[in-house]
């Protein structure tokens, strides 16, 4: 067992009812279990594992796969039917749920902690506690919850986190709370300040913490998000702009991302207290005691994207012991500005790397539609059907961006085809592997670097919605592009369909600065009244990270807030990244962060590096053959390696394994046909190897990385 849990809970039991020796009539000092006081009220629900749980929100691993969404029996959705269809989207958003990819018997509600497929269900029955955390002016919200299943082991007690990825709402994380639950830890969620629920500005409408929705002023500072706007601003904004939708990660003007570690060690934090609450010893008087705490309780900080680089920085923020590991896959994390680093793969030096996240986007912003219609990657999954959606004469909007970024001086050769070329080289410059290439024009065409521009410039820059910064703002549009109310179905479903970072969910991204009037951001018009798919929103967004002026340095003040540092403090940690990752590339985040923590931590760094090779950001997009073709015989899931860094983690912290060295996993590609790849099998995703082969180790030191090819 891990040194620091050595302690038995007896040990502490036995203390705490001791009422002093001999008669004496000492007095003891009680630990009681003491209520953090950023906790506002704490909502709990226990669920039978029969007809609601946990994991499924009782639909066990069948509904899960069911391409039929639960839906709600009523026009005005109740809590536990948003719960059940948050669960539901949020799982398969992140988890190729078709059998051929692996669900049900390489990963999935029914798969023991042996890996070993079940013919259960896999509903899990416990208890769910949910709160926020605030300084009591609703201004924060920033929600928690904790899973405790009905395993929970009083003898061998477990926490992990599950932050949300990307900007999801409270279940963002579930696929990682599954490894918890079926462990018997508890999980520790937080929506880390993001969440999926609007305020709609028109109605004046706003979401409470379970996702129902009611007005502004009946939920005072009950609401999951705010804009925050006083009633004259409200009343001009409506006014000027109406119809629009606030999102609480790109609005809240709180830039949430500098504080996802101490929403995560929060969270944990709130699991403690539910678990103390629950299965804590009493004192005579009844009271419960902090009878579980971290020096007897493993604590693994995990999830993934977003949500694992908020797990990073809450092992660099832990100032208490609460995490004992670190285990998560493709983190977002954002290095120093001169971290000191350098990657090199195959013997090659990375020219540029360790980018953040805002620098990054941005100019996949500008290159990505046009490097998408490269002759070069044309058989590349979507690539065909986008180059007919986009550069059609009829609607050429990605050969209009390659055309204006010739104009802007930003490529140089003169046909579509030759810019497109360009584009993709410009990308692959700016550190984006290779294997990247296959998956620009499916990003592009799902808008992913606009969005994820759009509302971390806004973050970063704690912008209002009233500043709609370089003239984006968040609305529903009609089938060619014009702004129209939002539906009551959609704002009222949102906190279970979207992602919060529009485009989701029927709410697009709008220029309003758009020749004309304000439209769709695909569909709008520059100044010139050509469609370019907002290339000057997009030399906007990226003057904020590369400019000088006032502006720019709010944004550049707020990513220098979001910076790590690279010091674990000595806490073992596994990183797993997908080397083909065109969102997150492995160049600009996991790669440089190791070799930033070998320098910041010397010889006492205990982190170990993965990456996957055929794997890539968005395992769901596997579970599409119909839609995205390609994706299927060409990826493997990543999410499987997350669960083996999590049994490796688990296995160093309880029973002394040794971590695995740093290593390529080199994995094999179902093929087949396009959109009808063949089954996966074990062959195809080999384990982590416990000391890998030397032609698969990644070298670590000081300040260096090298990977092999």
């Amino acid at each position: 067992m891990h040194p620091l849990k050595t302690a038995p809970l007896l040990i502490a039991a036995l203390a705490a009812s001791s009422c002093g020796g001999g008669g004496s009539g000492a007095s003891v000092d009680y630990d009681f279990n003491a209520r953090p006081g950023y906790l506002g009220n704490v909502s709990q629900a226990t669920y039978d594992g029969v007809g609601d749980d946990l994991l499924t929100g009782g639909l066990g691993r069948s509904g899960l796969q069911d391409d039929s969404a639960p839906g709600y029996d009523g026009a005005q959705p109740t809590a536990d039917e948003l719960r059940r269809n948050a669960i539901y989207v949020n799982y398969r958003a992140l988890v190729d749920t078709t059998s051929e990819g692996g669900y049900g018997t390489l990963y999935g509600p029914n798969v023991d902690v042996q890996g070993r497929p079940t013919q259960g269900e896999g509903k899990v029955a416990g208890l769910e506690a949910i709160a926020y955390a605030d300084d009591g002016t609703g201004r924060r919200n920033v929600t928690l919850m904790v899973q405790v299943p009905d395993g929970f082991d009083r003898t061998r007690p477990c926490i992990v986190t599950a932050t949300s990825s990307g900007s999801r709402g409270i279940y963002g994380g579930i696929p990682t709370g599954e490894w918890g639950l079926k462990r018997g830890c508890a999980v520790a969620y937080t929506d880390k300040g993001t969440g999926t629920a609007p305020h709609d500005l028109q109605n004046d409408t706003v979401a409470l913490i379970d996702g129902t929705r009611t007005t502004a002023s009946l939920a005072g500072t009950r609401a999951a998000f705010n804009a925050g706007l006083s009633a004259a601003d409200l009343a001009a904004f409506n006014a000027a702009t109406p119809q629009r939708l606030a999102f609480k990660h790109a609005h809240s003007g709180q830039n949430p991302e500098k504080d996802w570690g101490r929403s995560t060690l929060q969270a944990v934090e709130f699991a403690f207290y539910i678990l103390n609450e629950r299965f804590g010893d009493r004192s005579p008087g009844g009271q419960p005691l902090r009878t579980f705490k971290p020096a007897n309780t493993t604590v693994i900080a995990s999830s993934l994207s977003n949500g694992g680089g908020a797990a990073i920085a809450a092992a660099e923020q832990d100032t208490q012991g609460l995490i004992d590991g670190v285990a998560v896959s493709e983190p977002s994390v954002q290095l120093p500005a001169d971290a000191g680093v350098t990657v090199r793969r195959g013997g090659r030096a990375v020219a540029i790397s360790g980018r953040p996240l805002i620098d990054y986007t941005t100019q996949a912003h500008l290159y990505q539609s046009c490097a998408a219609l490269a002759p070069s990657v044309a058989s590349t999954p979507f690539a065909a059907t986008f180059a007919i959606r986009f550069a059609d004469p009829a609607f050429p909007v990605a050969a209009n961006r390659c055309a204006g970024l010739k104009a802007q001086g930003l490529l140089t050769a003169t046909t579509t085809s030759a810019q497109a070329e360009e584009a993709l080289a410009r990308l692959a410059a700016y550190g984006w592997e290779p294997e990247s290439a296959a998956l620009h024009a499916s990003l592009a065409a799902f808008e992913v670097a606009p969005s994820i521009a759009v509302t971390y410039a806004n973050a970063l820059s704690r912008a209002s919605v009233k500043d709609r910064l370089c003239g984006y703002s968040f609305a529903t549009t009609s089938a060619i592009g014009a702004v129209q109310p939002t539906p009551a179905v959609v704002t009222g479903t949102l906190f279970a369909t979207g992602n919060g970072i529009p485009p989701t969910a029927g709410v697009q991204l709008v220029n309003d600065r758009s020749r004309g009037v304000p439209v769709r951001d695909l569909f709008s018009f520059n100044s010139a009244g050509t469609p370019t798919w907002n290339l000057e929103g997009a030399l906007c967004l990226r003057s904020l990270v590369t400019g000088t002026d006032a502006a720019a340095q709010r944004l550049q003040a707020g990513l220098d807030e979001t910076r790590r540092n690279g010091n674990l403090q000595g806490k073992p940690a596994i990183i797993v990244h997908g080397r083909d990752d065109a969102l997150i590339p492995v160049n600009h985040t996991s790669r440089p962060y190791a070799a930033l923590n070998r320098r910041v931590e010397g010889s006492a760094s205990r982190l170990s590096y993965i990456e996957v090779t055929n794997a890539q950001h968005f395992d769901a997009f596997i579970g599409l053959p119909a839609t995205l073709p390609g994706y299927d015989s060409r990826y493997i899931p990543l999410h499987l390696y997350l669960n083996r860094a999590l049994d490796a983690m688990y296995a160093h912290l309880v029973n002394g394994q040794p971590l695995p060295g740093s290593q390529v996993v080199r994995t094999v590609p179902r093929g087949g046909t396009p959109g009808s790849a063949p089954a996966i099998t074990a062959a195809n995703v080999p384990p982590i190897a416990a000391t890998p082969a030397a032609a698969d180790a990644i070298s670590i030191t000081s300040g260096a990385i090298a990977v092999p090819d």
